[in-house]
């Protein structure tokens, strides 16, 4: 368990034992257990932990019950050195569902963990009962762009020529304070967003033992092809509402991208932040949870009809 002075401290942190792997978890219960409030789960992106939401955990546990989870590989959960697809994480959220929460619950990722929601939606419907997507991380766009008998080939290439030891020597420059503030510069909008406690949360998961080997591992896995599936053919069939925040300055995740996907479905509420890029929930932390909290309360009002009509299987 992280009790780390230098990281916020986020509701009650536990430990879960996960396939045999230790995974962090934190949750937190508001004061008034009646007011029938359905359960929020955040999911951070990569690189990031439970701590991301630092500035959003409390303000929602006013009135939800809240949990974030590190997912297996990132924060203070273990990093073994797996195979890594958002299948894994997919099954990994489903079982944490299962095990504390057990309602419908509404969603909230960043980024990757945009996409882990998106897809463990679309698998176990009865799971969600609302998505809200920061920076939607969408793979799709170079699935759709690659003509499918070239992706094995494809795939093959890529992986033959990024080669783990190379990943490895990424690794520990990326984790070096200075290199990984020109990371932070790249994912915010402002600099004064970057402080001392964001580098933490950043940096000292890198610090685990099993760091070194899980990056190249989960790097590779992200630049496979099969990474995830193609969301962009089940997403027209989804019917929970959906809010999909963008930051304007968001230099990681083109807005060609974003409109592309509020296209395909009518219950995709698309919201753009002016002044902030990747990590939109963070940097603007105010209006961001404003937002949501409004959405919210609309979607109580109009009620969507649940999920159907989802393949079976997406792996």
């Amino acid at each position: 368990m992280n009790t780390s002075p230098t990281l916020p401290k986020i509701g009650h942190q536990r430990d879960w034992v996960w396939r045999g792997w230790q995974t962090r978890y934190a949750f937190s219960r508001p004061e008034n257990l009646n007011n029938q409030q359905p359960p929020v789960l955040f999911l951070h992106g990569f690189g990031g932990s439970i701590d991301h939401w630092r500035k959003n955990f409390d303000v929602f546990g006013q009135e939800h019950t809240v949990y974030a989870l590190d997912l297996v590989g990132f924060g203070a959960s273990r990093k073994p050195q797996t195979e890594y697809k958002i299948s894994l994480w997919v099954e990994q959220i489903h079982d944490f569902w299962q095990t504390f929460v057990g309602e419908p619950m509404i969603i909230v990722g960043n980024s990757i963990g945009s996409l882990v929601a998106l897809v463990a939606a679309a698998t176990y419907p009865e799971m969600a009962k609302s998505l809200v997507m920061v920076s939607l991380f969408d793979p799709s766009a170079e699935q759709e762009a690659i003509p499918k008998f070239l992706q094995p080939v494809l795939n093959f290439t890529r992986l033959a020529i990024i080669r783990p030891t190379l990943l490895k020597s990424l690794f520990y420059l990326v984790r070096r304070p200075g290199v990984a503030k020109k990371w932070a510069k790249f994912a915010y909008a402002k600099d004064e967003a970057i402080d001392q406690q964001l580098m933490n949360i950043f940096l000292t998961p890198s610090q685990d033992q099993e760091a070194a080997n899980a990056f190249p591992a989960i790097l590779r896995g992200m630049l496979s092809i099969y990474f995830a599936p193609n969301i962009r053919r089940f997403l027209p069939r989804m019917k929970l509402p959906m809010l999909l925040i963008w930051g304007h300055l968001d230099k990681i995740i083109p807005r060609s991208n974003v409109q592309t996907l509020v296209r395909l479905n009518p219950n995709i509420k698309f919201v753009e932040i002016p002044d902030a890029g990747h990590c939109a929930h963070d940097e603007t932390p105010a209006e961001v949870n404003k937002l949501i909290q409004e959405w919210l309360v609309d979607n109580q009002k109009n009620v969507i009809p649940g999920y159907s009509g989802m393949p079976v299987k997406l792996f």
